[in-house]
């Protein structure tokens, strides 16, 4: 009989906590115990799983206290695990956090299971499994199967569009107000407080805070992340734009191959069509290529408008969509979890 694992979702009634309950059940994940977890605001409330209300508590240092939690998902801002994620160690779980706090911690794995599920051993040096930024995750899923063709990678520029939902429930919903008051002719009336300028027919470059180097942080974690993921010393540029879409990021990527490589599109194609979790979607002539409305929803990263650099033949750009709320948060989360459990049952 399959053993059951009794788990935590803190930040339970946010965008990525309601995600990650549905996964749970699509993945038919063997869940035990719920303990649905958030702010004081938020308790009280109800979060429903395969058929079942559970009440949503509190987030305290005791919440973990003689609970027999195995598993542990953080979801609800960096200073919320910063403060809490220890308890939760202490008291006999893994934390499977989604926040920025320990992601660059040597002692801490930051994962992506398709790309360095090795990684995930290192969870017993502190207790916690970090997950990456939504942007960086789909962008590996895309680059390592490339970084094993070619064997290494020199440099990657890459330009986000990263859709609302990235800033959580606040954001998809500004999006909507102001879309209202746009064809109510009072946009101009329209508040914005998700984002530090209207997102409404607009896009915003800037994601995160300014950073001394001109960069923003949210920038900086995909260069920073990128390499640790793939224990590499990738060259990363990167800039980060807000646009007005609902759900799920897209990103223009160009990759830098050792000099003496010469791109091969069908081989890249095959290498990217064969790796798990990730679909090729490449036919410009019929207008077949990725788009938010085509990853939303799904677990997928899908990859199109594959093409060699018209000046440099060790130089390939490609288009590389994927849903955040999904890969790019809690179904990277629970995949983590998955492997997790695989790794402590041998």
């Amino acid at each position: 009989m399959q053993r059951r694992y009794n788990i935590a979702v803190v930040g339970a009634t946010g965008a990525v906590g309601e995600e990650l309950f549905r996964i749970l059940e699509e993945r038919d994940f063997p869940v035990g115990e719920v303990l649905p977890l958030a702010s004081a605001r938020s308790a009280g409330g109800t979060v429903e799983f395969r058929g079942e209300e559970y009440k949503v508590e509190e987030l305290t240092e005791s919440s973990f206290e003689g609970r027999e939690i195995d598993i542990a998902f953080f979801s609800a801002g960096g200073s919320v695990s910063a403060r809490f994620a220890p308890f939760a160690v202490e008291a006999g779980a893994v934390v499977i956090d989604n926040t920025s706090h320990f992601r660059m911690e040597s002692d801490v794995p930051l994962v992506v299971p398709e790309v360095n599920p090795e990684d995930i051993a290192m969870w017993r040096e502190r207790g916690i499994i970090a997950n990456p930024n939504c942007s960086t995750i789909q962008m590996v899923l895309a680059l390592k199967p490339l970084y094993d063709l070619y064997g290494g990678i020199r440099r990657v520029d890459v330009a986000t569009y990263q859709a609302t939902s990235g800033a959580g429930k606040s954001g998809m919903e500004e999006l909507v107000m102001q879309m209202k008051d746009f064809f109510a002719f009072k946009l101009d009336e329209s508040e914005h407080k998700a984002f530090q300028h209207q997102i409404a027919l607009n896009v915003i470059p800037q994601i995160d805070k300014p950073q001394p180097n001109g960069y923003t942080r949210e920038e900086m974690k995909m260069v920073n992340e990128t390499n640790k993921i793939l224990h590499s010393e990738i060259a990363v540029s990167a800039t980060c734009v807000r646009v007005p879409v609902l759900r799920s990021h897209s990103e223009a990527v160009t990759v830098t191959f050792p000099d003496g490589v010469e791109v091969d599109v069908d081989k890249v194609r095959l290498a990217l069509s064969e790796f798990p979790d990730v679909e090729v979607l490449d036919d410009l002539e019929h207008g077949v290529y990725p788009m938010p409305i085509v990853a939303t929803d799904t677990d997928i990263t899908y990859v199109g408008r594959i093409r060699r650099d018209l000046f440099a033949p060790n130089i390939l750009h490609m288009w590389v969509v994927a849903d955040q709320l999904r890969v790019g948060a809690a179904t990277n989360a629970v995949r983590i979890a998955e492997r997790w459990i695989e790794m402590e049952e041998v």
